[in-house]
């Protein structure tokens, strides 16, 4: 055995060659396999992901299909101009509602706009002779190209209709620059006109299809993000207190699974997610649960203060690694007013989050508010007697005392995001409900 692979490894380019050959197949197999296993996790995470791509599809053989309708092909040259419908649909057509509304609408907007001023731009050009034609055409293409990419760096403008200004650009220089002396002003109007009945009917296609199957509603994306980012900081929360205090009784210390501990950290970083997500959703003027003008502004409010808070609770975090195991007299004292305003905070976000998830307008929040309240303000004596610094071990106190702090300085942030919260159901007309009565 030692013999034959050792004459395997002192073998010529021409052995290690068959080697590798005869074990392709296998290597192949085994990639094939790893990538149909990958993308059958990914269809199963997100369904929605596989129902998108056969409406792309589906979209485009839609339209498609029009250069088959000898009518409209013969009296609008199709079949000359579908490559322009096939092409708005691939780019149009996106994941969510939101995003494909405002990617059509500015597409058609750009194309008309664009498009009539690159034929009122030629059409000035031809008077001046074919002398003058280059010029006027070259300043215009200058000037209207440098101030409408100065336009995209504003920030509402990028934010909304950047796409829209990136199409303008490109219309235009289509139809003004690349007309320079080929073709007369009828034809060339009708060439325009064509094209932008395909990319019209491109657009129309994908709006429609996205919207009647299976329609992803971006802004209520937004509206369960805000939900669950404030759900993650409240089970972290609930369940710091008992975590760090080594209190099995409080919160969800005594359960097996400590993911809540770490389920904070994807708000920390919601905040580009949210931007998108609040411009996208201003589009969709035909959602049912939200209705019209919906105030998307205030949950870019909401996610602020909930990552100032998500700030916070990293830092809480960053204590549970160096916990005292032995709890010192200074830590017995203060643990349990501590664990209480944990317990309290993370019930009234994890209160916020379910009102906000039902939209509904309730005051079922504000009695953890008030005893967080009430407590931090006990503390607070507690923290100022002298007696309770006495013999007190500087290496076990100033860690223990850091935590309190910051518990403490949590509440605010807490009755914040509730108002912002309170804000939004009244400019949003959330349904009220009776409030439950909780004992204090």
């Amino acid at each position: 055995m030692d013999i034959e692979s050792l004459s395997h490894e002192n073998g010529g380019p021409f052995t290690r060659g068959w080697g590798w050959l005869k074990a392709m197949p296998e290597k192949l197999w085994a990639k094939a396999v790893d990538v149909a296993k990958k993308m059958k996790k990914l269809g199963e995470d997100d369904p929605r992901r596989i129902i998108h791509s056969l409406k792309v599809g589906l979209a485009i053989n839609l339209v498609s299909l029009v250069i088959y309708i000898k009518p409209l092909s013969h009296d609008f040259r199709f079949e000359n101009n579908a490559i322009w419908a096939v092409m708005t649909v691939t780019l149009v057509l996106e994941f969510s509602v939101g995003a494909t509304l405002g990617k059509g609408l500015n597409r058609m907007l750009a194309t008309l706009s664009g498009g009539a001023l690159g034929v009122g731009v030629h059409c000035l050009a031809t008077l001046l002779g074919t002398i003058g034609q280059p010029i006027v055409i070259g300043v215009f293409a200058l000037m209207i190209a440098a101030a409408v990419t100065f336009v995209r760096f504003v920030p509402a403008m990028k934010a909304r209709y950047d796409y829209g200004l990136l199409i303008f650009i490109l219309t235009f220089c289509m139809i003004s620059i690349s007309s320079y002396g080929k073709q007369e002003l009828h034809v060339m109007i009708k060439m325009a006109i064509q094209r932008l009945v395909t990319i019209i009917l491109g657009s129309f296609v994908a709006i429609v299809i996205c919207i009647c199957i299976c329609p992803v509603w971006i802004g209520e994306n937004l509206h369960n993000l805000a939900a669950t980012n404030m759900e993650k900081l409240g089970n972290f929360l609930e369940g710091f207190g008992g975590e760090y205090f080594n209190i099995p009784e409080e919160g969800l210390s005594n359960m097996d699974d400590k993911s809540f501990l770490q389920g904070y950290k994807s708000v920390l970083t919601s905040k580009d997610t949210e931007e998108t997500m609040a411009n996208l959703a201003r589009w969709e003027l035909w959602n049912s649960r939200f209705g019209f003008r919906h105030p998307w502004k205030q949950y870019l409010k909401i996610g602020a203060l909930s990552r100032e808070c998500a700030y916070k609770v990293d830092v809480l975090n960053s204590y549970l690694n160096s916990k005292i195991q032995t709890p010192s007299e200074f830590q017995s004292k203060i643990q349990e007013p501590c664990a209480k305003i944990c317990s309290e905070s993370g019930k009234a976000l994890k209160e916020i989050a379910a009102e906000l998830k039902k939209m509904t307008r309730t005051t079922s929040v504000n009695p953890h508010i008030v005893n967080s309240k009430m407590i931090v303000e006990n503390l607070k004596s507690l923290l100022n007697t002298t007696w309770l610094w006495e013999n007190a071990n500087l290496q076990e106190t100033v860690p223990t005392a850091a935590v309190v702090l910051i518990v403490m300085d949590i509440v605010p942030y807490i009755e914040k995001i509730s108002e912002a919260i309170q804000e939004l159901a009244f400019l949003a007309r959330f349904k009220r409900v009776d409030a439950r009565v909780y004992p204090i």
